[in-house]
């Protein structure tokens, strides 16, 4: 009887210690919120095809959203871990005592296209046409051609043109049918444009270099709470890593475009090509520390621009909202 009991007794420990190292194994889990057509979901498809998140012991799971507001409201509600977002937003936010920090993502925010039959070859060309610009009047690469066309042309883009302000899609059919002669569009629908025949006229890295913004500035990022992520810093770092391995596959294979082609909606070769190369010229090289030293150029900028409807009580750029990380190095050495 006694053996009985004794061999029932080992037999339930080691059920015990199984679960126990089955609790242990089991993936941390990290709910990411993601808008239904934003390139971000590009990324994240190529970590789910090649395991990437597993590897590092993360599981995904993406909440899918419906506009970027609702992104904001997931995050700040705790429905979500993660959403890609700008700095500009995160400064707010820690400007009014959130603890949201960012990780830059990427570099790609779009620019100034033309149509070949509009006899547009310089900013001052648009005087008194219109301009399409997407993302409303607070939008960031609004705000800095205002300041570039103060400083180039001695007068308000607000006052060159006739700004007409609506959804990214429309733009591009109104361009297309020529009933724009130019749009200021965020790069995935600036690249459509240029696959269509579409050239540009004028880049935000253009923009920035006269401003006297000479560094890599990354505008949008990962976005999470600073709490969360020190409670669950492995589980961050790994998705990062997983992130930056997606990227690396994005950068260096044509192959993976050709699986991502459905996703990215492509309507033919010149626009996955578009697309493709719009992406990889978005990748963050520069450190975080060296963005984050841009970005405090750029927030003086774009808080003279936009004022308090943009940054809200911040008066430069918070203490913070770039993620202050240990392995910092590291996460600029996996994006070369």
């Amino acid at each position: 009887m006694r053996q009985f009991l004794a061999t029932r007794l080992m037999f339930a420990v080691l059920a015990l210690l199984g679960m126990a190292a089955a609790s242990a194994a089991e993936p941390a889990l990290i709910r990411i919120g993601v808008l239904q057509y934003g390139t971000v979901s590009w990324e994240l498809e190529v970590i789910r095809r090649r395991g990437l998140a597993e590897r590092e012991g993360v599981r995904i799971e993406v909440v899918p959203l419906a506009l970027k507001d609702a992104a904001n409201v997931a995050i700040q509600g705790g429905a979500v871990d993660v959403i890609v977002n700008d700095w500009i937003w995160v400064a707010r936010q820690r400007a009014e005592g959130r603890d949201f920090t960012f990780v830059p993502y990427s570099r790609a925010v779009g620019g100034i296209m033309v149509r070949p039959d509009s006899g547009v070859h310089t900013l001052s060309d648009l005087r008194g046409r219109r301009l399409g610009v997407a993302g409303g009047a607070l939008d960031k690469s609004w705000l800095l051609l205002r300041a570039y066309s103060r400083k180039t042309l001695g007068e308000d883009a607000a006052t060159l043109v006739k700004a007409d302000f609506a959804a990214p899609p429309l733009l591009n059919e109104l361009m297309l049918r020529g009933e724009l002669p130019a749009v200021l569009n965020f790069w995935h629908f600036a690249a459509r444009l240029q696959a269509a025949g579409m050239r540009e006229l004028l880049g935000i890295d253009e923009i920035l270099r006269e401003l006297g913004v000479a560094g890599e500035l990354p505008l949008v990022g990962w976005v999470f709470r600073e709490g969360w992520a020190q409670r669950n810093r492995a589980a961050v770092e790994g998705f990062l890593r997983a992130a930056g391995e997606a990227e690396r596959v994005m950068r260096d294979s044509d192959a993976i475009w050709q699986e991502l082609r459905p996703l990215t909606r492509a309507e033919n070769d010149a626009t996955l090509l578009a697309l493709r190369d719009g992406f990889r010229a978005g990748i963050v090289t520069t450190s975080s520390a060296r963005a984050q030293a841009t970005a405090r150029q750029v927030f003086d900028i774009l808080a003279q621009e936009g004022g308090t409807a943009l940054v809200g009580s911040a008066r430069a750029l918070p203490a913070g909202t770039f993620w202050n990380r240990d392995a910092d190095g590291e996460h600029a050495k996996r994006r070369q």
